[in-house]
C-alpha cells in the first residue's frame, strides 16, 4: 500500500511528535520536515534521514502537511500551504469567538484553494470538548465537573497503604477551588478486593475526610511512580428526580504533546475523502 506522504511543518515538541509518529504509521509516511531557516540542518534521532527543508516547496511528493506552529502564525502558514495545493491539518487552540474567526478564515482559504483542512486536532480543542459533550448527552441533566492536575507529584502514603486489600498506594494533592485541596489516590489492590470498600475507607481516614478525594485503581504502580505530564478528571454527575443515579466519570494521565500528535495523525489520515474547505475535527469525521 502506497502511504500518503506528509510533511510536518515547525520542529518543536509538538512537530517531534508528529514526525516521530508518522514514522511508525502504516497509512502515512513523513515526507520531510520544513523549519526555520537559522534552524539546525539535520535532525535529531530517527529523523536524520529524512529530508529538512526551509519551505514546502523543496519536498518531494508532499500530499498533506501537519502545522506544528504557534496559533498566531496558523493561518498565515495555511494559506500558503493552500497556494501550494497542500491540504493540512492543524491544532492551534483558540477560544470562543477568536476560535470561529480563526475556522472561517481557514475555511474561506481552503474553498478558495479547492483543498480541505482539519481544524482543531489536537487534544485540547478537539477531543477533550468532544468528551465533555458525549457526557453531556449521555446524563443531559446534571453537573459536570473538571479538574486538571499538571504534573502531579505523587508520594506513597501509608494511610491508603494500609487498609486492607490494598497492595500499594501513590497519593497526590492539587489546590482545588476556594483554596479547597483535592487529592488523587490511586490504589493496587489484591485480588478480589473491591475498589468500592478501599473507597469509603480512604473517604473516612482523618487525614481525607473533608476533602475531595478521588480514588483510582491501577494495575501497577511502578508505572506511575515519577511520571510526568497533563492529568485530568472529567466527572458527570446526574440529578434527575426519578430512576437510577448516573455518573461518568473519566481519569487521565497523559503526555499532551503525543496525544495532540496521535489526533493530528488521526485528521490527516482522513483529508482524502474531504471535500474542499475546513472541517472541525471530530472522532467520526
Amino acid at each position: 500500500m502506497t502511504k500518503l506522504q506528509v510533511a510536518v511543518i515547525g520542529l518543536g515538541r509538538l512537530g517531534r511528535a508528529c514526525a516521530e509518529a508518522l514514522i511508525d504509521d502504516s497509512e502515512l509516511g513523513l515526507a520531510g520536515v520544513v523549519r526555520h531557516p537559522d534552524a539546525p540542518g539535520t535532525l535529531p534521532g530517527r529523523l536524520q534521514r529524512f529530508a529538512v527543508a526551509s519551505h514546502v516547496r523543496e519536498l518531494a511528493d508532499v500530499k498533506a502537511a501537519l502545522v506544528c506552529v504557534p496559533a498566531d502564525a496558523v493561518l498565515g502558514v495555511a494559506r500558503e500551504l493552500f497556494q501550494a495545493r497542500i491540504p493540512i491539518v492543524e491544532c492551534a487552540c483558540f477560544e470562543g469567538k477568536a476560535m470561529e474567526a480563526h475556522h472561517a478564515a481557514l475555511d474561506e482559504a481552503a474553498d478558495n484553494h479547492h483543498v480541505a483542512a482539519v481544524v482543531a486536532a489536537g487534544w485540547e480543542p478537539g477531543v477533550l470538548p468532544l468528551l465533555r459533550s458525549a457526557f453531556e448527552m449521555l446524563i443531559p441533566r446534571g453537573q459536570t465537573l473538571f479538574h486538571r492536575h499538571p504534573g502531579l507529584n505523587l508520594h506513597h502514603t501509608t494511610v491508603a497503604a494500609g487498609i486492607r486489600g490494598v497492595k500499594d498506594a501513590l497519593a497526590g494533592e492539587y489546590p482545588g477551588e476556594n483554596g479547597s485541596t483535592q487529592h488523587y489516590v490511586y490504589v493496587e489492590l489484591a485480588q478480589g478486593v473491591a475498589l468500592a470498600q478501599v473507597q469509603a475507607a480512604i473517604a473516612a481516614d482523618p487525614l481525607f475526610a473533608g476533602d475531595v478525594t478521588q480514588v483510582f485503581q491501577v494495575e501497577c504502580l511502578s508505572e506511575l511512580e515519577g511520571e510526568e505530564g497533563l492529568g485530568v478528571v472529567l466527572d458527570r454527575r446526574g440529578s434527575a428526580t426519578h430512576g437510577p443515579h448516573e455518573s461518568l466519570l473519566l481519569e487521565a494521565r497523559f503526555d499532551h504533546t503525543s496525544f495532540s500528535a496521535r489526533v493530528m495523525l488521526d485528521a490527516a489520515r482522513k483529508l482524502p475523502r474531504l471535500r474542499r474547505g475546513a472541517h472541525r475535527y471530530a472522532l467520526g469525521l
